[in-house]
């Protein structure tokens, strides 16, 4: 087994190799290769981190186990999707700037197309009856997905008091004190801090998210002076900076600092430095500000997005691309309410994945290590704990605005159907075959649900 190290230049990494059967792709093999992912990759994180190790690891052999784990395990640092972060380092080791950007890009770029269309549909023939009842069948479901969610979290993260703690404070901090969500994640990493430095016995041991191995460590080591490096990273940064905001503000100077897109724009960029703990983490802020302080939308078009989400490929964090849609249609800019439409989706889409390159492209030689940090992991774990309560006031808030008006009936329907949808996911039910059979079910009783 050899230890590999980076090219020395900045752009151009090596693949790498720990043993003889690791292959080397081409660019136009691993091109090909993302774009096919772009469009297989449902399942949501855990689905999607799974079909990139089963297909870059175990079957073409491009990347080493060691490698593949330390990128997961530093991405999972990072505030953003994930497994877009996975296949962007990946892409990076495989064949530096380019290849990284290419996997990012294409990891995404595939559902961003579906999505927009099937919020078209949405606002376009929402009112049919046959489309409403598919769209009243979403909601249901997805009403049961996100207690799925809350339930899987909470018995992975809930192991000491002291995150149960947390995690009510949290739950009260959003739904009755109206913290913002940023400010919930700054005082849970501090708890956890605070815990490490003063009770670590609190703290759940091993650490949650775990260590990387030595060989993962050296194979990410660059051997290029550290003022190279540092000069390196920064360039790289500073043009991440200047792609991400220089179109927000010519949007700002055409549009005015009034309107729709621009006001996208600045929430959204925001969005993107708090989205740890995943999508179900960062929708309460989301919804909060984009239903009751924006008002772009209703609670129960943010469920439709989420439902919709959930049917098409890539991070379900694309759920923000509906907002934006939904928010330019109803609140134009433009004359064209698609055309304001399909530029809030791309203004949202911009602002929420063009970080995640700032985050991934210049660090990705530098992050290898903190995970070894034990202040950093214990910050972490109070994050963590405090997204469980942050899902469980998404789950009464949607609860909430779908019952407050139903009639006896609906709301049997509604709470029925959303059981069967997380009895399902407890049996390991693809979660993009209950959406789809809630839909139907939906369309079908629809003609016999009083409103």
């Amino acid at each position: 087994m050899m230890e590999t190290d980076l090219d020395a230049a900045a752009d151009r990494p090596s693949a790498g190799r720990l043993d003889d059967s690791i292959v080397a792709p081409t660019f136009g093999q691993a091109l090909r290769f993302w774009s096919r992912l772009g469009w297989i990759s449902f399942g949501g994180p855990a689905g999607q981190i799974g079909i990139m190790h089963a297909e870059l690891v175990e079957r073409r052999h491009w990347v080493d186990e060691a490698t593949f784990l330390h990128g997961l395990n530093y991405c999972m640092l990072l505030p953003g999707p994930e497994a877009m972060q996975l296949a962007t380092y990946l892409g990076w080791r495989l064949h530096g700037m380019r290849g990284g950007i290419v996997a990012g890009a294409l990891f995404v770029l595939p559902a961003t197309v579906l999505l927009a269309l099937l919020s078209w549909i949405y606002l376009r023939y929402g009112q049919l009856p046959m489309v409403a009842g598919v769209l009243f069948g979403l909601q249901a479901a997805v009403l049961g997905i996100i207690v799925h969610a809350l339930v899987r979290i909470g018995r992975r993260v809930l192991r000491t008091p002291l995150a149960i703690a947390i995690a009510l404070l949290a739950l009260l901090a959003i739904a009755w004190w109206r913290w913002p969500f940023p400010s919930i994640v700054l005082a849970a990493g501090v708890l956890g801090w605070l815990a490490w430095r003063l009770r670590p016995q609190w703290l759940p041991q091993p650490a949650a998210h775990g260590t990387v191995d030595a060989v993962a460590l050296r194979s990410a080591s660059d051997s290029r002076p550290i003022s190279q490096r540092v000069s390196s990273a920064l360039v790289i940064a500073s043009v991440c900076v200047l792609l991400w905001w220089l179109p927000l503000l010519g949007v700002r100077v055409w549009l005015g600092a009034d309107s729709t897109a621009w006001a996208m724009g600045v929430f959204f960029s925001k969005a993107a430095l708090v989205t740890l703990g995943g999508a179900y983490a960062v929708l309460p802020y989301v919804a909060q500000q984009a239903v009751e302080v924006h008002g772009w939308l209703t609670p129960e078009q943010m469920l439709v997005g989420l439902g919709l989400a959930e049917t098409t490929p890539g991070p379900l964090i694309l759920v923000l691309e509906f907002v934006g849609f939904v928010g330019g249609w109803q609140h134009p800019d433009l004359a064209s309410p698609l055309a304001s439409a399909l530029l809030g989706a791309t203004v949202t889409v911009w602002a929420t994945f063009l970080p995640s390159f700032l985050f991934v492209l210049p660090m990705a030689p530098w992050i290898q290590r903190l995970r070894e940090r034990p202040a950093l992991n214990a910050a972490l774990t109070g994050i963590t704990a405090a997204v469980v309560g942050v899902i469980a006031n998404l789950a009464l808030w949607f609860g909430w605005a779908l019952l407050r008006e139903a009639n006896p009936l609906r709301a049997a329907f509604i709470c029925a159907l959303a059981l069967l949808a997380w009895l399902a996911l407890t049996r390991r039910v693809n979660v993009l075959w209950v959406v789809l059979a809630a839909a139907g079910c939906g369309a079908l009783v629809q003609p016999w649900m009083p409103g």
